[in-house]
């Protein structure tokens, strides 16, 4: 039994001079073309699922039709839903016609004409310089933060868009980053191999390749985003965050790798194992672990600076800025002090500790002091604080400027220590007394002429 009526193909049998057809035949038929029907409708659903839309189209009829091989229909080309009307021709007999819209000339021809078409014209941009896109409006949003806070709609980039001649711009949708399954295998296996306790020689292994592996361009940003995920979410961990430290020092050794667009991704990390506020659980690892993970952070945070801080003129003087604003904060603890004073001294050298370190010593003397009176573990940080401070004042010494510089022509003794007591505070100038390095006493001294 078919959907499709019989007596419609008999209709159209006799409209083309066919009198009379078999039963069998007409029912035959009849299945034939609702099967045909059928077919050309699931064709045509294709299309319309592939276009995104909801709203089946004379257009997509006729590409399914063009599909299977069928001379498609014509003067039925239209974007627009067709609009059927009814007629009867007598009981039971309805027709169905398509309403043609009724134009009036008159205004036809009073309408403004549509304005002028833009002439023809080619703009080049940027589609990414070293592997970044730039935010112009011509760029899909890279960064799903970006794309979330971004402007939505017709006026997203407005001003970005007029200024360039583009006012009206179709935004490709973002093609998706996709890695080997090669790449995708060795990116596991090595994060899986450097937070493995209990196997040192695996997680050797993992690290020599990344000093040398020369296909791991692709890898760089997942390595960065899973180096910035393991240091937010495991502070308490000092071997979770040595270890990703290690694999940021294995990634700057790779010298096949060009890490300058992924610098200030590399850069908070960094500067969280080195400044952070409560790095480890002291409970389990001890009240000082956590100064030697500061130590390796700012031998890292030094060699970053010296590889790519000639190619961004704002790397160091925003690091400096971060590691003196903590310094100079009584409120943080001792440890974030200890990394602030060795980020200062690895970033700025000597001509830092001159003019940001040694200036702030003398306010900074009364917050030592208090920490060196506690009978808990202030007192023993405190002490690590006060040895960051006189290696940082050794490099005064060290300097080529204050190379040749001695306490010659300082008065001795009391008057002395007075004089240091006074240029840098009770602990520090103490200290320096104690130690009778007469460069060291000169280069402290330097900056507070004789009265």
């Amino acid at each position: 039994m078919s959907v499709w009526n019989p007596e419609n193909v008999t209709d159209v049998a006799e409209s083309i001079g066919i009198a009379s057809l078999n039963r069998d035949v007409v029912e035959h038929l009849a299945r034939d073309v609702e099967y045909r029907m059928s077919q050309v409708l699931n064709e045509a659903l294709k299309f319309m699922r592939h276009g995104k839309r909801t709203t089946l189209t004379t257009q997509d009829v006729s590409q399914a039709l063009r599909l299977l091989d069928v001379e498609p229909l014509y003067g039925y080309e239209s974007t627009r839903p067709l609009r059927f009307g009814e007629a009867s021709i007598g009981p039971g007999q309805p027709l169905f016609y398509v309403e043609d819209e009724e134009v009036d000339f008159e205004k036809l021809i009073n309408a403004p004409l549509p304005k002028v078409p833009r002439e023809m014209s080619y703009t080049a941009h940027w589609l990414a310089v070293e592997g970044v896109q730039p935010s112009i409006p011509q760029n899909p949003l890279t960064d799903p933060r970006s794309a979330e806070l971004a402007a939505k709609g017709s006026s997203a980039n407005s001003t970005l868009a007029a200024v360039s001649g583009n006012d009206n711009i179709a935004v490709k949708p973002l093609v998706k980053h996709i890695l080997s399954k090669e790449l995708q295998l060795y990116f596991e296996r090595i994060c899986g191999a450097i937070l493995d306790e209990s196997n040192e020689e695996y997680r050797s292994a993992a690290f020599a390749s990344l000093r040398t592996d020369t296909g791991l361009h692709q890898l760089i940003p997942y390595f960065i985003q899973f180096v910035a995920d393991k240091v937010t979410h495991n502070l308490k961990s000092i071997f979770v965050l040595t270890q990703t430290m290690q694999l940021l020092a294995a990634l700057l050794d790779n010298q096949s790798l060009f890490l300058a667009p992924y610098v200030p991704g590399i850069v908070p990390s960094i500067l969280t194992c080195l400044i952070g506020k409560h790095l480890g659980n002291p409970a389990l690892d001890g009240a000082t672990t956590h100064f030697a993970l500061r130590d390796y952070s700012a031998s890292l945070l030094s060699k970053t600076a010296r590889q790519y801080g000639p190619s961004s003129s704002t790397l160091k003087p925003r690091i400096a800025r971060s590691c003196l604003k903590h310094f100079l904060d009584s409120h943080k603890p001792f440890g974030t002090h200890y990394g602030a004073v060795l980020g200062l001294t690895m970033i700025a050298g000597a001509q830092g500790v001159r003019t940001l370190i040694l200036p702030n010593l003398k306010a900074y003397d009364l917050h030592l002091q208090e920490g060196l009176k506690d009978d808990g573990g202030k007192r023993e940080q405190a002490e690590f604080v006060v040895q960051a401070i006189l290696r940082a004042l050794q490099t005064l010494q060290e300097d080529a400027v204050m190379g040749t510089s001695s306490s010659n022509g300082h008065p001795a003794g009391d008057a002395l220590r007075e004089r240091l007591v006074g240029a840098v505070g009770e602990v520090v100038g103490g200290r320096v007394f104690e130690s009778g390095r007469e460069g060291l006493i000169g280069a402290v001294l330097e900056r507070d002429p004789v009265v």
